[in-house]
């Protein structure tokens, strides 16, 4: 899969080195030569231009891209960029990260957001949801797919601490996709151990959400 990001700051290298990770081919976008920092993601493709111009667009080639992430830290330029890789080159799913609370209901399809991703209402929800150690908590829910980002922090005794990753037997169709560790995200590998303490980040059908709860933390849960 072909993937652009644009904005290669923090975030936007960050969730390269991810994709790049699981083996998809990522171009970084920024209009910002400081930004353009080749040595940060070597395996990642470059390029120094503005991605809400239509001629940067078309010299990232985004016709030939799978999937659109406007990651840069204006919300603005991510709901530009959304919108003309929607409408003039068709590319099949855009994100759109959200900066400003404010402007979440700009994300919809009507911009050319297919996903939109806010950092501020997730970290609303862990606290509005006050996070317990065993407990399943929603994070967001993808609005084209029956399926939510969630996440658990793994208690002491979980059968599965100490274990590595790759020998949990997760529910169909459901994927661990990071591990947040002394203020350290940890992208998993099947060789990653699980540690108590550990806040795990998965992809899960809302329908499994249960099966999984109990079988990371099973003594929480008596009654489910």
């Amino acid at each position: 899969m072909r993937v652009a990001i644009a904005g290669a700051g923090a975030v936007g290298r960050s969730i390269a080195r991810e994709l790049i990770e699981n083996g998809h081919e990522v171009l970084l976008i920024d209009k910002s030569p400081s930004s353009i920092r080749p040595e940060r993601v070597p395996d990642a493709e470059w390029l120094l231009a503005d991605s809400c111009e239509l001629s940067s667009l078309e010299e990232a080639r985004l016709d030939k891209c799978d999937v659109v992430i406007a990651a840069t830290g204006d919300d603005k330029a991510n709901l530009v960029t959304s919108l003309l890789a929607k409408t003039e080159f068709g590319v099949p799913r855009t994100v759109g990260r959200v900066n400003h609370p404010n402007n979440e209901w700009l994300f919809t399809e009507a911009w050319g957001v297919d996903v939109n991703v806010s950092t501020p209402r997730i970290m609303s929800a862990l606290v509005e949801e006050a996070v317990s150690v065993g407990d399943l908590v929603r994070l967001f829910t993808f609005r084209k797919g029956n399926a939510n980002l969630v996440e658990m922090v793994l208690p002491a005794d979980s059968p599965y601490v100490g274990k590595a990753s790759g020998l949990i037997p997760l529910p169909e169709n459901c994927a661990l996709v990071s591990i947040l560790r002394d203020g350290q995200v940890y992208v998993p590998t099947p060789e990653q151990p699980v540690e108590s303490g550990d806040e795990l980040l998965f992809v899960v059908p809302a329908e499994a959400e249960d099966e999984l709860e109990r079988l990371l933390a099973p003594g929480s849960h008596p009654s489910k």
